[in-house]
């Protein structure tokens, strides 16, 4: 059976990196070496001015110095040296360096990985303002690192810089806008609403945001919070999957195997199945096996379906477990196994949240159990505990 991916994703997509002001930095050192100047002599120079300022106390010079380290440049990197340099800064209350030490602490660059600290530095800089320090307070709460996982304060944060109207801030406004969505879409930390949830995924995707295009395309795909529309959501399905979305091209790939809003086309399937598979994605590998195992779009070839799907298995995917016990007991591409249909039936039974899957699961099961021994099944249970417990590799 083929599949349509279909939770909410919340992403944090801009973790821990540069803030603006280094940035800028950056592009004004970009901007001098088109001028002719050599880039290399004048960081340097630069790096010894502002060094000297630094030791004097300076507390810009500090956070400076930091981001020349934490970026290589007029020095060699060295995120311990940032790390040093940033805390000096931080404790005079540089908001820079409160930001990117606090990043160093939650990515352990420079000192040891340390939730705790980081949520420390990140709340100070944010409560100053800081939008890249309240963006990854958000998810700091959200994940429940360094805090007690929170979903209300996580919207609290993540609200305070989708709700900003700066241009110069895109790169956190848009995420969090898509983020902000999906806890209303899921009902983490707001009350679940759907109509809310389609107006902030909207506002991110209008901006090209691919995650919020793949979202709003569930959206208009399931009829959540809007009339069911598929030609909508293949229109924004499509938006992201030119962008190398793995999930919206699986999607994609769906609606044109299913010939919802666009007639019915196994070879355009096939096409976004592979790009979203050559990324890993467990539902367009399983989707792909599937496109294998009946010769649509593709020629049949029972042995590439095996291989899919258990690509797709072993990341726990549950319709690609009970589709490998299928191959299994049919012997389609593999040497057929009772014992390991069993084995892969019974995974797939316990990872199913799909109650179709779960009453199909059941009775495939039964199936098979009555071509086996009493001994066969005990040894199917025996590898089904051991193959989960290797997180279903190597069964």
């Amino acid at each position: 059976m083929k599949q349509l991916l279909k939770q909410g994703l919340l992403v944090y997509v801009c973790l821990f990196v540069l803030t603006g002001q280094a940035i800028a930095d950056a592009l004004t050192e970009q901007n001098q070496a088109s001028k002719g100047i050599d880039l290399k002599v004048e960081l340097e120079n630069a790096a010894k001015s502002i060094r000297l300022l630094a030791a004097q106390g300076n507390a810009d010079a500090q956070a400076k110095l930091g981001s020349m380290y934490e970026m290589g440049l007029g020095v060699p990197q060295d995120y311990k040296e940032a790390a040093k340099w940033y805390r000096l800064a931080a404790e005079q209350g540089v908001v820079l360096a409160q930001t990117q030490l606090g990043s160093m602490y939650g990515k352990g660059q420079g000192v040891p990985q340390d939730y705790k600290e980081a949520v420390k530095w990140l709340r100070q800089a944010a409560e100053q303002g800081a939008v890249a320090a309240q963006f990854n307070l958000a998810m700091m709460y959200d994940t429940g690192n360094g805090v007690t996982q929170d979903y209300k304060e996580a919207v609290k944060w993540v609200r305070l810089v989708a709700e900003q109207d700066n241009a110069l801030l895109a790169a956190y406004t848009i995420p969090a806008q898509s983020n902000l969505g999906s806890m209303y879409e899921m009902g983490q930390g707001v009350p679940q609403d759907y109509k809310e949830a389609m107006m902030w995924f909207r506002l991110a995707a209008e901006r090209g945001y691919a995650t919020a295009q793949f979202n709003l395309g569930m959206m208009y795909d399931t009829g959540k919070g809007v009339p069911q529309d598929y030609r909508e959501a293949m229109k924004w399905y499509r938006l992201a999957a030119e962008q190398g979305d793995a999930q919206a091209q699986s999607n994609l790939g769906l609606l044109y195997d299913t010939g919802k809003s666009v007639p019915q086309d196994y070879k355009e399937a096939v096409k976004w199945y592979r790009l979203a598979a050559d990324q890993g994605a467990a539902s367009a590998l399983t989707n792909l096996a599937v496109s294998y195992q009946k010769g649509q779009g593709v020629l049949q070839d029972y042995k590439e379906a095996v291989k899919l799907f258990r690509l797709a298995a072993e990341q726990g995917n549950a319709q690609a477990q009970a589709d490998l016990a299928v191959m299994y007991s049919g012997g389609l591409g593999v040497q057929q196994s009772h014992v390991l249909a069993h084995m892969w039936i019974n995974i797939a039974a316990a990872n199913s949240i799909n109650n179709t899957l779960q009453e199909s699961t059941a009775k495939f099961r039964e199936n098979v159990a009555l071509k086996m021994t009493a001994d066969q099944i005990a040894k199917a249970q025996e590898l089904a505990k051991k193959c989960t417990a290797n997180k279903f590799k190597g069964c």
